[in-house]
């Protein structure tokens, strides 16, 4: 297996990471707020990683980050190394930093991850790959290692866009369900069985199926995304309405409404405290 290095210990990647180590993929780690693994080695800078490994992993929360992480890490790149963004960027900047990439004779993957913390610890996340095919064929190996579902999105680019998109249909569901739980309890509805009918039939998403009693019902809002990343989701999303031309009205509700949650609860909030917003349970 190739030394990989691993940038952003974050939420979701101190998990991935440790996955990595449990499965005795050689590693070195960086996280600029000095985050380590036990019995990881890791560097104090990203030039250092990019002088100890060819295949780097950056899992960091937007493209300003990475921007942030590529000022040091690409002129100290080896020729033939390949760096792969996990994180949920703009597909336009990962266009741009794969042209950077390629003039220094390296290349680059758009790899981000769906299925949250609970799938990034048991290793059994979707990756969404976008990128040359040769690239693929080399980071395969390593991304089997931190996901489960591994699906090929396209060209350079696309599995940022896609990842976005994804997003935006799993906020609406997110919207849709709390909204309908807080009319539900107005009605005196019992919320368990509101969510097993939910399931078991035509309203049933990914919010009724792994949010509403989990999360929702039981007050405990610790789905494990925060709501400052939703909402720059959104906002991604969005940029890739005004690209094509579509008006995607439903969009424009949804981060009208994440950035008024944003503004209350702050971007450290749990995504599925837009139930407590929206019920005005929430404070500022």
């Amino acid at each position: 297996m190739e030394h990989v290095g691993f940038v952003g210990l974050g939420m979701m990647g101190r998990p991935m990471a440790m996955n990595l180590a449990a499965k005795q993929v050689p590693l070195t780690t960086f996280d600029a707020a000095g985050v380590t693994l036990e019995g990881v080695p890791a560097v104090a800078d990203a030039s250092a990683l990019a002088g100890a490994c060819r295949l780097i992993i950056l899992m960091l929360p937007d493209s300003k980050a990475v921007a942030s992480v590529m000022g040091g890490l690409l002129p100290a790149l080896q020729p033939g190394s390949l760096v792969i963004d996990m994180g949920s960027s703009e597909p336009g900047e990962t266009r741009r930093w794969a042209e950077a990439l390629a003039e220094k004779g390296c290349a680059m993957l758009d790899a981000p991850v769906s299925g949250s913390v609970p799938k990034a610890r048991a290793g059994t996340l979707a990756i969404m790959v976008g990128g040359a095919d040769a690239d693929f064929t080399r980071a395969e190996p390593v991304l089997r290692a931190m996901g489960e579902a591994i699906i090929r999105t396209g060209a350079i680019g696309s599995a940022h866009a896609m990842k976005a998109l994804n997003n935006y249909v799993y906020a609406a569901g997110l919207l849709a369900v709390s909204e309908a739980a807080q009319m539900a309890e107005a009605q005196g509805l019992d919320l368990g069985i509101f969510a097993a009918v939910l399931n078991a039939s035509s309203g049933r998403n990914i919010a009724s199926e792994t949010k509403l009693a989990q999360e929702i019902t039981s007050r405990r809002y610790a789905g494990g995304f925060q709501l400052g990343l939703m909402r720059k989701d959104l906002e991604t999303a969005g940029g890739i309405a005004a690209a094509t031309g579509a008006e995607a009205p439903l969009l424009a509700l949804l981060r009208a409404r994440w950035t008024e949650a944003l503004g209350v609860l702050g971007p450290r909030a749990d995504n599925t405290e837009i139930h407590r917003y929206i019920t005005g349970n929430a404070k500022s």
